[in-house]
């Protein structure tokens, strides 16, 4: 059981290596409010004079005080090595090997070492100063003397000096394998405990508190700590212990610590009889190595645990750092290779770091082709921006000078391709963000799947740049291919297109039904056939005849066959013409057909004259407009189906594949060359030093690891 002790210290020498404090190791902490006698308990313990005295704050800076108690038989050993003369000696982790036999010059090196840290003014550090102490009369023990609990800022102290000093006693007695030494003054209350207060907000249950109360000598006359050294005020599990520590006179007397504690025993025989051989400086010293080893021995499964994980994530840490590169010309085209192949995989799907906070690759442009595009065509309005007056100019300006008959096709191409040419800018935008997703896959393979591109920045913002370069000469070339696809759509309006045939149809029937129901409701006083009356009905002027049933008569006696099938219901013509017959009416009527002649003498500009927007249409003209936009809806409907389907697979055809397919030839032609070798595997300036500390962190965890397994194998644990 002893040597569970030398064995931590084995640990903690092996992490001091490294200068790190990622192992908690266990140790005993000692509490307390300034002057209370924390560094005094620590000299008894030691039995030399070794800390900075004074008054105030002295203790700024953590000191772990390592004691190892070296056999005379080791001591000579050590002596005739290091060439040491003396029974005592200590060393400094700060200063290497050098050994101290003066302890007045140990003293002075912690006095210079928490200046050189902390400064002269009066503030603390958490950086710690490790001193080891060889010396034949201490018992092993590992000690954190920390600076004393203080409410008030003194001299140049920062206003927060409490706060500092409280979150720095928290950080090391927080440790679950830390004793803690809680030292209070026998002439304060032991209700207003600062030491004991603050262990209990880590310790609740006192399992690893012990408590140490000083100064029983300076009580006042009358009083005495018997209750408080029986337990009576405050029980503590692990016990309280009572010592006797050197006056500030006896020190300027330059009293030993070996005198003092002769002294003291004498004082606690007399004024404690019955507790003298529980309480004192070597009592004390026992049970602090007996609660350290017994603590050891219960938190060993738990360290041997934590060392064996963080050799296993140092291993993965270096491993990803790589090796010092040997031959450069195949580690190049290996990570170039390996790049490709991340890139293509992400897009494909099959790359082996998944994201799972949003989608990214390949199944981003799924989303962008199905889902962003998709939605943002069928947002698009069929008629949007086209308003009944926009239809019904187009159709008086597709007739020229002449009265049309019927509604010109040049209107409704004229207007459609007007209504298709809007898809082209989200198809451009679909384009767009397939490009910028192409982009962001660079970056993920960097940070998710080439670790070892951080090798190498060089090599890494040379293979974004090629990258980049070759989506950037894809960009245009895309482009020009989804603006080709709608303009083939503008090129010809296929009026023969089987679904818009049927649409055709359909709306034609319904214009026939209409135009029934109207003759059907017309006054029972009025012929049906007025207007087809020949020479025995009323007199008509040349300007009143029903022009288009007369012309349809006559096209309809010499068309034959193709006057039948373009006069039928299969055809958007047949539609149109159809919704002509129900204009004869409104023919019929003079004053509905000659506009008004101008006035004698006054010349009328009729550029000059708008369309009359909020007029209401005739029945024809209603007609004519609704037929139209119709017309519009249903070709618009099938030419957006079309670049629905054919821009992504454009996309994915001069883009994505593209890129794919001569990524890894791309890169390679560009930066697969013997002069850009050494230039590309010039590693980042901090990662031959992080592959060094990993390396030595390595080193030490399983040197610690071969540490513990000794002590198995010693029947120790």
């Amino acid at each position: 059981m002893e040597a569970l002790i030398p064995v931590i210290n084995k640990l903690q020498d092996v992490f001091n290596t490294v200068g790190a404090d990622i192992i908690q190791l266990p140790q005993i902490a000692v509490v307390g409010t300034q002057s209370s006698g924390k560094s005094s308990v620590l000299e008894s313990l030691v039995g030399r004079d070794l800390l900075p005295r004074g008054t105030g704050i002295v203790t700024r800076r953590p000191l772990i005080l390592q004691l190892v108690h070296v056999d005379p038989e080791d001591r000579r050993k050590t002596s005739e090595e290091n060439g040491v003369e003396g029974e005592e000696w200590g060393k400094f982790l700060h200063t290497k090997n050098k050994i101290y036999t003066d302890f007045d010059e140990i003293r002075q090196e912690i006095e210079t070492e928490t200046e050189r840290i902390s400064g002269n003014n009066k503030g603390i550090s958490d950086e710690p100063i490790h001193l080891k102490i060889f010396s034949p009369h201490v018992v092993n023990l590992t000690l954190v003397d920390l600076p004393g609990i203080t409410k008030v800022p003194v001299g140049d102290q920062p206003k927060d000096i409490e706060i500092q000093i409280r979150e720095l006693i928290l950080k090391y007695i927080s440790n679950p394998n830390c004793i803690i030494l809680a030292v209070t003054a026998a002439n304060t209350d032991m209700a207003t405990s600062e030491a004991l207060k603050v262990a209990r907000e880590v310790d609740p249950d006192g399992r690893r508190t012990l408590a140490v109360v000083t100064k029983l000598d300076l009580m006042d006359a009358g009083t005495d700590a018997m209750d408080v050294l029986m337990g009576r005020v405050i029980p503590v599990k692990l016990g309280l212990i009572g010592v006797v520590n050197r006056s500030q006179l006896d020190i300027n007397n330059k009293k030993s610590v070996a005198d003092a504690i002769r002294d003291e025993h004498a004082f606690l025989q007399k004024k404690y009889p019955s507790l003298a051989n529980r309480n004192g400086t070597k009592y004390l010293a026992r049970t602090l190595n007996r609660l350290l080893m017994h603590h050891i021995r219960d938190c060993l499964p738990e360290l041997k645990t934590r060392i064996n994980v963080l050799a296993a994530q140092y291993q993965s840490l270096l491993s990803s750092y790589g090796e010092p590169v040997e031959d450069k010309s195949a580690t190049l085209l290996q990570l170039i290779t390996k790049f490709a192949a991340e890139y293509c995989n992400t897009i494909e799907g099959t790359a082996k770091y998944i994201e799972t906070a949003e989608l990214c690759g390949g199944a981003r442009i799924c989303y962008i082709f199905h889902e962003t595009f998709g939605r943002t065509l069928e947002s698009v309005d069929p008629l949007g921006g086209l308003t009944t007056i926009d239809v019904l100019t187009a159709i008086r300006n597709a007739t020229g000078p002449r009265p049309a008959l019927f509604v010109p096709e040049v209107s409704f191409e004229l207007l459609v391709k007007r209504q298709v040419k809007r898809l082209e800018e989200p198809s451009l935008r679909c384009v767009e963000l397939v490009h910028e997703e192409m982009q962001r896959i660079i970056q993920h393979c960097s940070n998710y799947s080439t670790q070892e591109l951080l090798r190498f920045p060089k090599l890494h913002d040379a293979i974004v740049e090629v990258v980049t370069s070759l989506l950037r000469k894809r960009l245009p070339v895309t482009n020009e291919m989804v603006h080709n696809l709608v303009a083939i759509e503008l090129a010809y309006i296929n009026t023969k297109h089987p679904d818009f045939a049927d649409a055709c149809g359909v709306m034609n029937n319904n214009i026939e039904e209409q135009r029934r129901n109207r003759m059907r409701e017309l006054p029972s006083a009025v012929p049906r056939d007025k207007s087809l009356k020949g020479p025995g009905g009323p007199s008509l002027s040349p300007s009143e005849a029903p022009a288009p049933s007369e012309a349809e008569g006559a096209k309809g006696a010499g068309a034959g066959p193709q006057g039948d099938q373009e006069a039928g219901t299969g055809t958007w013509r047949g539609m149109l013409k159809k919704g002509e017959e129900g204009a004869q009416d409104d023919k019929s009527k003079p004053q509905s057909s000659l506009p008004a002649s101008p006035q004698k003498g006054h010349a009328v500009n009729l550029l000059d004259v708008p369309v009359p927007v909020a007029r209401k249409l005739s029945a024809r003209e209603q007609r004519d407009c609704e037929v139209i936009e119709r017309l519009i809806k249903s070709y618009f409907l099938i030419v957006r189906k079309n670049i629905q389907d054919s821009v992504p697979k454009a996309v994915m055809h001069f883009l994505v594949n593209h890129v794919k397919d001569s990524l890894q030839s791309e890169l390679v032609g560009q930066l697969y060359k013997s002069g850009l070798l050494d230039d590309l595997l010039t590693e980042s300036e901090d990662m031959a030093q992080r592959r060094n500390e990993a390396a030595d962190m390595l080193k030490a965890l399983q040197k610690a690891s071969q540490v513990i397994a000794e002590i198995r194998e010693t029947h120790l644990w």
